[in-house]
């Protein structure tokens, strides 16, 4: 039998297991060389390691929902065995399909997609102006303060998003890398102090206004990864100073897939998919 299929037919291999495995051949392909095509400016092989990485972490994360999963059908061997068929066989299509906003393009195409997202940032913004008013007096102070410099934070970005895609040339990309990364450590560091506020209500009001800015930056910072060097990222992830793992037990990924899945007119499953492969892109990098 052909030992690769039989990873995924063997009925004592788990989804965990499926996707190690798909860590160890995607590692093990990639030191030899092996590419299997392109995907943007990425390939096949790095794919399949950030996907299978996404999906080992969505389960370490939540492991009762697997086990749900495979309960529902714990009458039947096969059927469990199914189960995880089916999840590898997801994970695999997933592979061979784009990922928007993380896909790695030429830089007009990305700069397009940038500026496409500034309306979504715009209303963001808004809408977290006016968070405020939905605050309890005593904490509405401390919203504000976190928050501010959102306006010309968002002004100053759309206005680069605009100029790269009028000139995507290495000069006006490297302003889009800095203003994108002062926005997101603005964005975390708000996070942060938002949860000072003691409120629930208010809390829950304030953490919800700050996500939606959030992920839409986040969005603009992986484009914007994807078309910098490796120097140029490095520089990035040292001005980061608030990184991602301090901000992330914070943030709704099921409302980010949501923005996303919106934003791009795909299934949310397909955009939490992105988020997370994102998250991953951006820790890998030191963001």
């Amino acid at each position: 039998m052909n030992p690769i299929s039989n990873i995924w037919n063997h009925p004592k291999t788990s989804a965990a297991g499926v996707l190690i495995a798909v860590v160890t051949m995607a590692g093990v392909f990639s030191q030899q060389g092996v590419t299997l095509g392109a995907a943007g400016s990425g390939t096949v092989i790095t794919l399949v390691s950030a996907l299978a990485t996404a999906l080992l972490g969505l389960l370490a994360r939540d492991p009762s929902n697997a086990a749900v999963i495979l309960s529902e059908h714990s009458e039947s061997k096969d059927l469990r065995s199914g189960t995880t068929a089916k999840l590898g066989a997801w994970a695999m299509i997933a592979l061979l399909l784009p990922l928007p906003f993380v896909g790695g393009c030429s830089g007009t195409t990305v700069a397009q997609d940038i500026v496409n997202w500034t309306p979504a940032l715009e209303s963001a913004v808004a809408t977290l102006d006016s968070t405020a008013a939905l605050l309890a007096p005593a904490d509405a102070p401390i919203f504000t303060a976190a928050t501010v410099g959102f306006d010309a934070a968002s002004s100053v970005l759309v206005g680069q998003a605009k100029a790269y895609l009028a000139n995507p040339s290495a000069s006006v990309l490297a302003q889009l890398q800095t203003q994108v990364v002062t926005f997101q450590q603005q964005v975390n560091t708000s996070l942060l102090q938002a949860t000072k506020i003691t409120n629930t209500a208010s809390q829950t009001h304030a953490l919800a206004a700050i996500q939606g800015v959030a992920t839409i930056v986040s969005a603009i910072l992986a484009l914007v990864e994807s078309v910098s060097s490796k120097g140029a990222v490095a520089q990035m992830a040292a001005d980061s100073t608030v990184k991602l793992a301090a901000v992330e037990r914070y943030l709704d990924e099921g409302r980010a897939a949501e923005i996303v899945a919106g934003h791009y007119g795909e299934p949310v499953a397909w955009a939490r998919m992105q988020v997370k492969r994102a998250e991953w892109n951006a820790a890998q990098a030191g963001l």
